[in-house]
């Protein structure tokens, strides 16, 4: 699309709002071209919403209502920020970079950087991740004298976090919140908690959304300012929203109301995190004069998968009217697996994968597997590695979270801010030198008796009572700190200043010579680090340890995702959001696992349950497969499974049931197989026979086939062909005479033989 400028170009005239809007829908057009006011935007899953987020920010700078820095774009996730980024860029050129544009989080930690001494802080300040905070809670415990082994860090810190995301102050907590014993526990340690944060010149996730409100509320100046700044404001994912991103918002939209927001109650999965339904579903009595646009045609998905999603979510209550549509084609029925259990549950994922590899041509990265939880890839990541099958996975341990990782940036972290306590903590001694368990014991009790942070003690002891061999070690650490800072503001390189730092800490040395494989590696995750490091400060007009903390700080889940990666991606439902595969297998869908039961002695939510199973849905573009296990292991035993309420909820006219057999029989062929071995042949990995049920497209709907166990040609059966040698049935379609099997031979690929010619004898 050629690019326009506010300015007029002598040598080109930039395009009409006819040539501009001329791609978009009417209903996208509609919502692309309503500039004044409060807006919302009801946009189903593949509707086209951030084509029309990126053209409305356009067309807002091509019809002159705004400067690009008078627009705020707020996003969940850093792709989606760098997504519409692009796109705007490709619009409208380098002044793209002008907007405000990036997640809540980045979004409000750079404005607290240009204000933090207005609330107490210095614009150095340190953001603590979830490890972070818990470390600080886990300290905090023991000074209390709780055992952090009988009341667990995180359980408090995810207290604390619902208490911040719903404004709720330590001490409202204390007096107004307090109904169990872990209730008063968490007063306390909130109270404390808040107390060191500030000692540290350091704020939590939660604190870069509440801290601007703190400020907004101290400084009506301020609020003024930024109101004036941001004269439009556009929210991606608004039912993602809690209380405090939704007070924000309303209070820099409050002036002038150009608030536009895109979402779908439909896909409102993160309850647990604080996100409030409410928020969009309450939209227009927020705003009275708001304008309501539903985005209902969906460019992503087949008809069956749509009437798939349409059918489940039409069970929940809450929701706002729309109904999906698409001009894509009908697709293929959407095909229902029932497994024996889940080891049986992976290798039949992993050969259907396999087999539309060879039929259809896909590739690795065309696959999702999504389940509920993260403990459900561990069967998968076997059967794919069985295979040779490439995959990524999705949630796992950040690179970024890594101990080598971790210790490196809290070095990094003491050269901007030297009171993060919870740096200095973890790096005193590590690698080890000196600086024993007891010294950092009376340091933090001279921290807590004198009220200053440990920096500050640290720099002056010589003549303390502490340790005396320990003292030289420490006032060696403070010398090089010293020395790495005064490099910095002398004007060195981060990454220079980075490898000074391993040399002067002696940390690499270390890894060398423990001379271990994990210590190798270690080193070379270090080294990965620096490279990143360099690319950062080659990429950054004005590069700064500061900001390079920063951004690594705020890295997400979704983040870690590479869909160009030729690995079949395998994440939880909630890390799927906003993204898209042609192929997608949601697997689990049984009772208390999918949906979930509650926990913690909460009622189970059901209908934020279905929001996620459709979410789950939708993220398929071509074909969709819904598998679930008769029996799963837990925590050792085996369990009986029942299928999910959610399969009976489906519109049985898009589906089609692939049906295992019997529990006993499974058992029984599992036994045999495993101990009788196959013509002295490399042993064949084991895959239980089973009659299929197939629903096929007939005039009155679908018709069932049945194959029955006695027929040994079945999917999965390992045969031997008198010129092919030794296969395996990839798949059998018709009946009788008609009947024909897709077989992969090892020797000759894939093959399609009339069963009743091809001599195939089973091994």
């Amino acid at each position: 699309m050629k690019q326009f400028s506010l300015q007029p170009d002598p040598n080109h005239q930039p395009p009409t709002p006819v040539d501009f809007l001329k791609g978009l829908n009417k209903q996208q057009k509609k919502a692309v071209t309503h500039t004044s006011g409060p807006l919302l935007i009801i946009a189903g899953a593949g509707s086209g919403k951030t084509r029309v987020l990126t053209f409305r920010i356009a067309y807002l700078l091509q019809q002159h209502k705004a400067l690009p820095q008078e627009i705020l774009a707020l996003t969940f996730t850093n792709k989606a920020a760098r997504e519409m980024q692009n796109r705007i860029k490709a619009l409208i050129g380098d002044r793209a970079k002008k907007l405000w544009m990036g997640t809540f989080h980045s979004i409000f930690s750079k404005i607290l950087r240009f204000e933090a001494e207005k609330i107490g802080f210095d614009s150095n300040f340190s953001i603590y991740d979830t490890s972070d905070s818990e470390s600080a809670i886990k300290l905090i415990l023991g000074e209390l004298n709780y055992d952090p082994r009988e009341i667990r860090p995180r359980t408090i810190q995810r207290k604390i976090s619902d208490a911040k995301n719903q404004l709720i102050t330590p001490n409202a907590y204390k007096t107004r919140f307090v109904q169990s014993t872990l209730d008063d526990i968490t007063a306390r340690v909130f109270e404390v908690y808040d107390v060191r944060l500030r000692q540290a010149n350091a704020m939590d996730f939660d604190d870069l959304l509440i801290k601007p409100i703190e400020l907004f509320e101290q400084h009506p100046d301020v609020l003024d300012t930024y109101q004036d700044r941001f004269k439009y404001i556009l929210i991606d994912e608004y039912q993602d929203t809690n209380h405090a991103q939704y007070k924000m918002t309303k209070m820099l939209a409050s002036k002038y109301e150009n608030i536009c927001v895109v979402g779908d109650d439909a896909q409102s999965i993160y309850s647990f995190r604080g996100a409030d339904i409410s928020n969009i579903l309450n939209f227009k009595s927020d705003y009275e004069n708001a304008e309501q646009v539903p985005l209902e045609q969906n460019y992503r998905s087949t008809k069956y998968i749509l009437q798939c999603a349409d059918s489940i979510i039409k069970n929940n209550d809450k929701q706002l009217d729309k109904t999906l549509w698409t001009e894509n084609d009908d697709g293929n029925p959407i095909t229902v697996l029932e497994n024996f259990d889940e080891r049986d549950e992976a290798n039949r994922v992993v050969q259907h994968i396999q087999n539309l590899k060879m039929r259809e041509g896909h590739s690795n990265n065309d696959f999702a597997i999504l389940y509920r939880t993260n403990y459900q890839s561990r069967v998968f990541e076997e059967a794919f590695r069985r295979k040779g099958i490439a995959y990524q996975l999705v949630g796992g341990l950040s690179f970024y979270q890594r101990k080598e990782i971790k210790d490196v940036l809290a070095y990094l972290t003491l050269l901007v801010n030297p009171d993060d306590e919870q740096a200095l903590l973890r790096i005193i001694n590590e690698p080890s030198r000196g600086i024993g368990k007891k010294t950092l014991n009376d340091l933090l009790k001279k921290s807590r008796d004198q009220k200053r942070s440990v920096w500050s003690i640290i720099q002056n002891v010589e003549g303390s009572d502490l340790y005396k061999p320990a003292i030289s070690k420490i006032k060696q650490f403070v010398a090089m700190i010293h020395t790495l800072r005064n490099d910095l503001e002398a004007g060195a390189s981060l990454l220079d200043t980075t490898k000074k730092m391993l040399e002067a800490s002696g940390y690499v040395k270390a890894l060398i010579e423990e001379n271990s494989a994990k210590a190798l590696t270690r080193r070379d995750n270090i080294l990965e680090l620096q490279n990143a490091i360099s690319y950062y400060e080659r990429h950054n007009k004005k590069p700064t340890l500061s900001s390079f903390l920063q951004e690594i700080s705020l890295i997400t889940d979704s983040d870690k995702y590479d869909e160009d990666k030729p690995a079949v991606t395998m994440m939880t439902v909630h890390g799927s959001k906003g993204l898209e595969f042609p192929v997608v297998f949601i697997v689990g869908l049984e009772e208390n696992l999918f949906p979930m039961g509650g926990r913690d002695g909460e009622e189970a939510d059901f209908e934020e349950e279905r929001r996620l199973f459709y979410v789950a849905i939708t993220r398929a573009e071509e074909q969709l497969f819904f598998s679930y296990s008769k029996m799963r292991y837990r925590f050792g035993e085996e369990n009986r499974q029942m299928r999910s309420r959610f399969l009976d909820e489906v519109d049985p006219g898009v589906v089609r049931t692939e049906t295992g057999a019997t529990i006993r029989q499974n058992r029984e062929r599992f036994s045999a197989e495993k101990s009788t071995p196959k013509n002295n042949d490399t042993e064949v990995e084991y895959d239980w026979k089973e009659p299929i049920k197939t629903k096929k497209p007939s005039s009155s709907g679908f018709e069932i086939e049945t194959t029955y166990d006695n027929d040994p040609f079945q999917a999965g059966t390992t045969v031997m062909h008198p010129a092919f040698g030794p296969g395996k049935i990839l798949q059998r379609t018709g009946s009788g005479k008609d009947s024909k099997v897709v077989v992969f031979f090892k020797q000759r690929g894939q093959k399609t033989l009339m069963l009743r010619a091809a001599r195939l004898q089973v091994l």
